[in-house]
């Protein structure tokens, strides 16, 4: 190793740790715990699951009382805390205080969501997230459950579901195939235009095909989905707007409650939302199944399990399988 080298060595790592530590102290505690989470040990794992249940409440109690509550020693307690890198349990408690100010304060304020190009990527980060997470509540709040309800028993019984999406919604359109796949049930994705309209044509009555469109206005999206319920499908809309084109020619319609302003052909916030509403009739539907559906994701791991690396998420190789 060269004189250089070995300077440059132990400035890089001093620099790279400085960095480190300052995201440490401006992240959430909460959010390093929930990605540290499957690493730890089992009486770690307790412990995490306390704070992350109210950690308001643990920033005002004594480690003696999150070590009965956890049904752990004051010594794991403490050994969690350097774990998910705060130190100790007095620095654990100034950062749960910290971030608990935070968030009262995040959900107090409107960041707005015009970006201008003097925001700097800290004022982005905080309007984006602020926007998506917006999208999500205020979706979750209007969306109509009992039309939920008969979207979730349509396809749950449908011999077959279609799903139409264009531009950023075919990635929705894609999601949901993906996710019905995997419990078994029969479920293509469409976003070219002619396969859109050849798929609605061979539907019939017992089949679902669902359009999804943040407009409803998108056209390929709309005829296909009226071609689709002209062969006796039953039909259903995912869009912002329940009065747009789209909502007549479908049978049932879910609401998103996304608002996308300065960079709307960017499809942000709305994607969120209609991930959200696509996650809802997932989980609607595989509860319907629930037998099945399990024994269809536990096959599906199974079977891509070979693909993925052997280590642990908290960077450790696992174990080599003995059969013993």
């Amino acid at each position: 190793m060269s004189d250089a080298e070995s300077v440059a060595g132990p400035v890089l790592s001093e620099s790279v740790s400085v960095q480190s530590t300052a995201r440490d102290a401006d992240s959430s505690p909460l959010v390093r715990i929930r990605s540290l989470l499957p690493g730890l040990a089992r009486a770690e794992q307790r412990v995490a699951k306390v704070v992350l249940e109210d950690p308001a409440h643990v920033a005002r109690r004594s480690i003696t009382e999150v070590a009965l509550a956890a049904n752990t020693s004051e010594t794991t307690v403490t050994r969690f805390c350097k774990a998910v890198g705060v130190g100790g349990y007095p620095q654990l408690r100034i950062a749960l205080a910290a971030d608990t100010a935070r968030t009262e304060a995040r959900s107090t304020r409107n960041l707005g969501g015009e970006i201008g190009p003097e925001d700097d990527l800290a004022a982005v980060i905080g309007k984006v997230s602020f926007a998506d997470a917006r999208a999500v509540e205020e979706t979750a709040d209007q969306l109509d459950i009992a039309t939920l309800e008969r979207v979730i028993a349509a396809v749950a019984g449908a011999g077959r579901v279609d799903v139409y999406g264009v531009g950023a919604s075919a990635f929705v359109a894609a999601d949901l195939q993906q996710k019905l796949h995997r419990i078994g049930r029969v479920c293509f994705a469409w976003s070219d235009t002619h396969i859109m309209l050849t798929s609605a044509a061979v539907l019939s009555p017992g089949d679902v095909a669902i359009g999804v469109s943040h407009t409803g206005a998108t056209t390929d999206t709309v005829e296909a989905l009226r071609v689709a319920r002209e062969h006796g499908a039953v039909t259903i809309a995912v869009t912002n707007f329940p009065r747009s084109p789209i909502t007549e020619v479908a049978d049932h319609v879910l609401t998103t409650a996304a608002r996308e302003t300065t960079f709307r052909s960017g499809a942000t916030a709305s994607r969120i939302a209609q991930l959200t509403v696509i996650d809802c009739l997932f989980i609607g539907v595989a509860q319907r199944h629930m037998d099945a559906s399990v024994n269809a994701l536990d096959a599906t791991r199974d079977a891509v399990g070979s693909h993925r690396l052997g280590v642990r998420p908290d960077g450790r190789r696992r174990p080599r399988e003995t059969g013993k």
